[in-house]
């Protein structure tokens, strides 16, 4: 019923910049939280940014001040915008849409993922 859509991920020099994108399709009447996780190679999935659609936003200790979400709630969008990226956040990195809630019915659905894009960090 809803799709996830991330694109903008590839190949960077450290000090670099990429931005991600993520978009959500479907007979969406809202989303709670848009958010992106990331995973590293043998390494546990972990939430580098979220966006709440009450404004809020917060972010992994380890991306502060380099990394900026957003949203565009008309278009059901989210952006991440790195910057200084540096070889750590090489990762595959993972759109979340939480709390989403579908029309006509108003039901209430659980997590939905993307299918992840790829992002490298490398000299």
């Amino acid at each position: 019923q809803v799709q996830l859509v991330e694109s903008g991920g590839g190949l960077v020099q450290p000090g670099g910049s990429l931005s991600l994108s993520c978009s959500a399709s479907g007979r969406i009447f809202s989303i709670g939280t848009m958010a992106w996780y990331r995973q590293a190679s043998g390494k546990q999935r972990e939430l580098v940014a979220g966006a709440t659609n009450a404004g809020s936003r917060n972010y992994a200790d380890s991306v502060k001040g380099r990394f900026t979400i957003s949203r565009d709630f008309a278009k059901n969008t989210v952006h991440l915008q790195m910057n200084n990226l540096k070889p750590e956040d090489t990762a595959v990195y993972y759109c979340l849409a939480r709390d989403v809630v579908t029309q006509p019915d108003f039901r209430r659905h659980p997590d939905y993922w993307g299918q992840g894009t790829q992002v490298t960090v490398s000299s």
